[in-house]
């Protein structure tokens, strides 16, 4: 129990948070409503099943550079704490669990399912070439609300089209002005990033317009799925976060990091999905 708690501390489980609400958004969607009960258990199944599954794969993968880095060289895997077979083993059982649950979601899914697996991947080498690591993470993320829109619909769509490109945007940005701090740290170790490459007055601009972006492609999923006045709410609450979520990184540089990243980026995940299952629900009145 102790190898496991350590675990889920080392993947940071409770970040789950940010992709769920988007998950369970495209399924809402996708049902008019509220889904059916296997649906629903499968795709949080395969949501968490693949989220352990790449995070343990990072960090494997970022092993040796987390124990080079004073930010994260407290992690389980640098001080020796869990063994690389351990995280392997959970890391191989959960891609099997989203694997299987992929297929019982659907012959599309299934056949879709590799996409993200080759995502997540490739996903921690990235930062070792290139500064697009940012998008791709972004991307990978932005496949949960698509892939419970084709769980629930086994179809293609616009309005999922729409919710990847605005998740793929938002998480993007984050993780932008989350890598500020390891700025220095990767310019030390030749890493790359968008504030590496172009620094970091440049990043938190790269970082809000991506964020533009993301309400603006919210903005147009909401429109195509015939949404209303309670999700056009919750979108300018989205927007209030976000400012918010500059402003304190702006103002108080690293020193309030946890909040503007944590705190602002949950209440964006909340706020779109609760504004879409309040809205669904007020048109059936």
């Amino acid at each position: 129990m102790k190898s496991l708690r350590m675990f889920l501390e080392m993947i940071k489980f409770e970040h789950s948070l940010f992709a769920l609400p988007f998950a369970y958004l495209g399924l809402f969607l996708a049902e008019g409503g509220w889904p059916r009960g296997p649906v629903l258990f499968w795709v949080t199944v395969a949501m968490v099943s693949f989220r352990t599954f790449a995070m343990a794969m990072n960090r494997l993968i970022d092993c040796q550079i987390d124990g080079q880095n004073p930010r994260t060289q407290m992690r389980a895997l640098p001080q020796k704490k869990l063994t690389p077979r351990f995280v392997v083993g959970i890391s191989f059982f959960s891609l099997a669990v989203f694997e299987a649950s992929a297929w019982i979601l659907g012959p599309l899914c299934f056949s879709l399912s590799p996409i993200p697996v080759f995502l997540a991947g490739i996903y921690p080498t990235l930062k070792r070439f290139t500064w697009l690591s940012h998008a791709v993470l972004g991307i990978i993320l932005g496949i949960a609300p698509y892939g419970a829109w084709v769980a629930s619909r086994g179809e293609f769509s616009w309005v999922p089209g729409l919710l990847l490109i605005g998740v793929a945007n938002w998480v993007a940005g984050f993780d932008i002005l989350y890598s500020l701090q390891d700025l220095e740290f990767d310019q030390k170790s030749k890493l790359h990033s968008v504030p590496v490459r172009f620094g970091r007055e440049q990043g938190l601009g790269t970082a809000a317009f991506l964020h533009f972006i993301a309400l603006l492609a919210w903005s147009g999923a909401g429109r195509l799925a015939d949404l209303g006045w309670i999700y056009a709410l919750g979108i300018g609450l989205v927007g209030i976060f976000l400012i918010r979520e500059h402003f304190l990184i702006r103002r108080f540089g690293l020193a309030r990091i946890e909040e503007a990243f944590f705190s602002m980026n949950v209440g964006v995940s909340f706020a779109v999905f609760l504004a879409t299952v309040l809205d669904l629900q007020w048109r059936k009145f």
